[in-house]
């Protein structure tokens, strides 16, 4: 990806929108309605990461039924909800609550099998599952959580106005994630911004970074004539730069930014097994059917 540069009031190097996707509406796990993002026909993956998924509804019927025990090798899953609550059990033993604006981050390693269904029998469940990769070194790690409810997650309030929620990463003011120690260095922040106003983040150059709009629209702005409006609903792909810039219209804007150090490793994928190679991946399939996950 190429980047232009501009120089406005100290603001340099501005990441430019390179793509746009309003997702493709599918459904997972025993039957839960979802649109997907990355891992679709429009976005296979965006190194390094292999999935996103968005699910929202009123309807029981969309979610109910869940993700009954399933195996993972080779990557890490994010739960991140906005409404609702859900229940993990793993084959390790580990089980816990999921409840609106908490985190969970698992990394599969060397596997594990587990499932997440839903606490609640009606009301709103909404949130998002994003897979990120492992390099090749941490595949076959020990699998780890990093499991935090929506009161621990440092909030960040700006003079404007502005709130982030910070899950991982470091912001430019100085307020550090909850979540630590992931090998590609994640930033994965939620901001509320008040109408009107202009969101500013820095992020690594060379990080592969999206925009989420969960309230929108949202204008991402890279020079004075290059604007681009993104719709509720929708994801940005960002290009390579090191400045953010996020404008709400005439409404509060909410959205994802999320950012981290692609990999550039090879991708073998079946299922829910992501590793280097088609070997690993038979490898993967043969123990998790002999029971050694």
């Amino acid at each position: 990806m190429s980047h232009e540069t501009e120089r406005v009031g100290g603001d340099s190097d501005r990441r430019r929108v390179f793509a746009v996707t309003s997702g493709q509406a599918t459904s997972d796990g025993a039957g839960v309605r979802l649109r997907r993002y990355i891992g679709s026909q429009d976005l296979d993956q965006l190194d390094p990461f292999l999935l996103l998924d968005f699910f929202e509804s009123d309807n029981p019927d969309d979610y109910i039924a869940g993700f009954p025990s399933h195996p993972h090798r080779g990557f890490e899953t994010v739960t991140y909800l906005l409404a609702g609550t859900v229940r993990h059990e793993d084959s390790a033993g580990h089980s816990g609550v999921i409840e609106s604006g908490g985190i969970q981050w698992m990394t599969a390693g060397r596997g594990i099998v587990h499932s997440e269904m839903p606490e609640q029998e009606h009301g709103r469940l909404a949130g998002f599952q994003l897979w990120v990769n492992l390099p090749g070194r941490e595949k076959m790690c020990r699998p780890r959580y990093h499991e935090h409810p929506a009161k621990d997650i440092p909030v960040e309030t700006r003079v404007d106005g502005t709130r982030i929620r910070v899950i991982a990463g470091l912001t430019r003011e100085g307020t550090q994630g909850r979540v630590q120690g992931i090998n590609t260095d994640p930033l994965y922040l939620d901001a509320e911004v008040p109408p009107g106003q202009r969101f500013s983040e820095t992020l690594p150059a060379a990080h592969a970074a999206f925009v989420f709009v969960i309230n929108g629209p949202v204008v991402i702005r890279d020079t004075d004539s290059r604007e681009r409006q993104i719709s509720t609903g929708q994801l940005a792909v960002l290009d390579q730069g090191r400045t953010v810039e996020v404008s709400a219209g005439d409404n509060v804007a909410r959205f994802l930014l999320v950012a981290a150090r692609p990999l550039n490793e090879p991708v073998a994928r079946y299922g829910p097994f992501v590793m280097n190679t088609r070997q690993e991946i038979e490898q993967a399939i043969n123990d998790f059917n002999s029971g050694h996950f």
